[in-house]
C-alpha cells in the first residue's frame, strides 16, 4: 500500500505529519508486522523523528541548524558556489545532506511502533513556503 501526501510549509522549521502516517497505517487494515518507509521527494528539506511533546525541542534544533549551517551570504560561507536559487538553497541542500530523506518505522497490529513522544517531522530548510511531497509505503 503506498500514499502520497503534501504539506505545506511556511518556512524553515520542523511540521509534524504523525497522524496522517497513523491515518494511512490504520487504513490498511494490516494486523502483522510490517515496515513503514517514508521518503520524501526534495532535496532541500529532510525527515526526522523527533519528540512531539516539548515545543523547545523544534526551536532548539532549528537554531542549531541555523548556527551550523548559516545562509550563503554569511561570511564563513564564502566558498559556497551555488547561489542561483537564494541564499539559503545550499544551506538547505547541505542541511538534508546531515539529515534523512527516508525513514524505516517498524508496524505492528496496525499501528506505527513509535515511542510515547516520537513524532514524525518534515524538516524544511527553505526559507519560503513550499509544497513537499511525501511517498508513505507500507510493506507488511
Amino acid at each position: 500500500m503506498q500514499e502520497l501526501i503534501t504539506l505545506q510549509t511556511k518556512g524553515q522549521g520542523l511540521y509534524e505529519f504523525t497522524d496522517r502516517a497513523r491515518a494511512f497505517v490504520a487504513a490498511a487494515q494490516a494486523s502483522g508486522p510490517g515496515l513503514l518507509t517514508v521518503f520524501v521527494r526534495h532535496t532541500s528539506c529532510s525527515l526526522l523523528v523527533q519528540e512531539n511533546a516539548d515545543p523547545d525541542v523544534r526551536r532548539d534544533l532549528n537554531a542549531f541548524f541555523r548556527r551550523l549551517v548559516p545562509p550563503a551570504d554569511d561570511p564563513s560561507m564564502g566558498f559556497i558556489v551555488h547561489r542561483s536559487e537564494g541564499v539559503d538553497d545550499m544551506p538547505a541542500h547541505i542541511k538534508a545532506a546531515l539529515t534523512a530523506v527516508s525513514l524505516s518505522i517498524p508496524v505492528a497490529t496496525g499501528r506505527l511502533l513509535l515511542g510515547t513522544w516520537q513524532g514524525l517531522y518534515l524538516f524544511e530548510h527553505r526559507d519560503r513556503p513550499h509544497s513537499r511531497e511525501i511517498v508513505l509505503h507500507l510493506a507488511s
